[in-house]
């Protein structure tokens, strides 16, 4: 009986929040099942010692890598960082010659949901794959109940899987009719904490509402985030967002349209519609040529506003980049082994399937999204060289991009956007993991290498600051010059998270089998 009121409880909010989900317009991703209980051997520890010996630490905080370093654990906390002579009943492990890191933040990471067509589990374990131990859940649209089920099992280790912070877009999950006034959208902000959630994602909501929103969710010292519709932005539509105290813009939508200077809204085409996405992204990639010109006095004015108001950006740069090379994106050499059969076809040009909109995508289209991505990069870039926060995220399981390959390409983008390696590792650990603390009124607990620090760590082979592409589960091409012969190396070795070891390499195994399983059910095996 308590199991079936277990699932009642999870799936009634479910239901009705598809049926919200599709009023809104926003893409349908209902929950698949919860991911199966951890097995024995998936993992091992925590241990009452831990050590890993002889590892070269890049510590996350823009610090140069030191070694050779001994980290010291106990439990699911860092103990010291240093050497140590005292081996002696620990668990040790040999890191002679690799790089330690701590434990990836996605700040931007949707689970997964029936419209792709995989499980939680795959999503999980390719995330941990990569190195990922943290994800912030934007929008919960497989139910705010479901995903906070998975939080809490996933804080007890009960499942492989990341830590993950829940932000629910207003009006999902409740029953209690429409947000139509400021004191509802209050309403929603305390029934949201209430459930547990640690913030909300915010799409398209009329101002006064936006801010009654956003306000509460402050007082209430929880996270905000906006992934804007250009149904909403307009010249002041996020400035205004920032003094409300908004925490972070995914994606960028809003900023271009913050720096327009000979008009108030972006030149749309005249027949225009925003529910056609080719026009959706099309034109999104004709925007920042709009923009103030970088280097301009309101280049530099907007972005020392948004930073004194502590706007965060996180830029997601993978997920855009099939705009500019669909063919590149789409036979990119993972998809092999490790896209879900049913993730490929999600993926595939259809006016059904959200970002999936290539099925007349020109040449023009292309060359308009390079130029888009050298201003939007410059952007980025300047802002982290003026003083912003900017966090790393995928939004994985759209455009091409599979869960933990595409979170490792936007260490690449952030690199190509001008951050020094260092940069972008600290982008992806202690600037995410800063960022989720300070939204959520919390003192930070993991992202950076030092004693106290929880036990969320990366441990890899190759040097991740010469090439980033030794982080992919496929690893990269080096030539072996004793041999003559080409190699593949890298891919993340062990993920460590609350101090519990696992072997990334097994997890990677683990999804392979799904793919391969999936393909011989559908006769796609020779």
């Amino acid at each position: 009986m308590q199991l079936h009121r277990r699932v009642f409880r999870v799936a009634l909010p479910v239901v009705l929040t598809l049926l919200l989900v599709a009023a809104l317009g926003i893409p349908v991703n209902a929950a698949v099942p919860f991911a199966p209980d951890r097995k024995p051997g998936e993992g091992e520890g925590p241990f009452e010692t831990l050590i890993i010996l002889g590892a070269i630490v890049i510590d996350g905080t823009g610090a140069p890598p030191r070694g050779p370093m001994d980290i010291v654990i106990s439990g699911n906390k860092i103990v010291t960082v240093g050497r140590t002579g005292d081996i002696e009943g620990a668990k040790v492990i040999d890191a002679t010659g690799m790089y330690v890191l701590p434990g990836f933040v996605d700040t931007h990471a949707h689970i997964g949901g029936s419209a792709q067509g995989v499980s939680s589990e795959y999503v999980f374990k390719l995330w941990m794959a990569h190195g990922v131990t943290t994800i912030r859940e934007p929008g919960c649209f497989s139910g705010l109940d479901w995903v906070l089920h998975e939080k809490e099992r996933s804080a007890k280790n009960e499942i492989v899987a990341p830590r993950i912070y829940a932000y629910v877009s207003p009006g999902l999950s409740w029953n209690r009719g429409t947000i139509l006034t400021p004191e509802q959208g209050r309403e929603y902000v305390r029934w949201a904490k209430e459930q547990g959630a640690d913030g909300l994602k915010l799409r398209a909501i009329d101002p006064p509402i936006m801010q009654a929103i956003i306000e509460e969710a402050v007082k209430l010292g929880m996270g905000t985030e906006t992934h804007l519709e250009q149904t909403v932005v307009s010249k002041y539509y996020l400035r205004n967002m920032a003094q409300w105290g908004l925490g972070t813009v995914v994606h960028w939508y809003g900023v271009p349209e913050s720096l327009l200077e000979d008009r108030t809204v972006q030149h749309f085409r005249v027949d225009y519609n925003y529910n056609n996405e080719y026009h959706r992204f099309g034109e999104a990639g004709r925007l920042w040529a709009q923009a103030a010109p970088p280097g301009s006095e309101t280049w530099y004015k907007i972005i020392d506003e948004f930073i004194e108001a502590g706007l965060t950006m996180t830029p997601t740069f993978t997920i855009y980049e099939a705009c500019r090379d669909v063919t590149r994106v789409k036979n990119e050499e993972w998809h092999e082994k490790y896209t879900a059969p049913s993730l490929m076809d999600y993926f595939a040009p259809s006016p059904r399937n959200h970002g999936s909109f290539f099925f007349d995508w020109t040449t023009a289209d292309e060359i308009a999204w390079k130029e888009n991505f050298r201003t939007w990069m410059q952007f980025i870039n300047d802002y982290k060289n003026r003083g912003g926060r900017v966090t790393t995220g995928s939004d994985a399981g759209f455009i091409y991009r599979t869960y933990g390959f595409g979170y490792i390409r936007e260490f690449e983008l952030l690199q190509e956007a001008g951050f020094h390696p260092l940069e972008v590792i600290r982008s992806a650990t202690m600037e995410g993991a800063a960022l989720l603390a300070e939204e959520n009124n919390q003192p930070m607990t993991f992202g950076i290498i030092r004693p106290g620090m929880l036990a969320d760590l990366v441990i890899v082979p190759e040097n991740p600051l010469q090439n980033f592409k030794t982080l992919y589960g496929t690893g990269t091409m080096r030539l072996n010059t004793e041999t003559g012969e080409v190699e593949y190396v890298g891919g993340v070795k062990y993920t460590i998270k609350d101090g519990i070891v696992y072997d990334a390499k097994q997890l990677l195994k683990d999804v392979e089998e799904m793919v391969r399983r999936e393909k011989e059910a559908r006769g796609l095996l020779e």
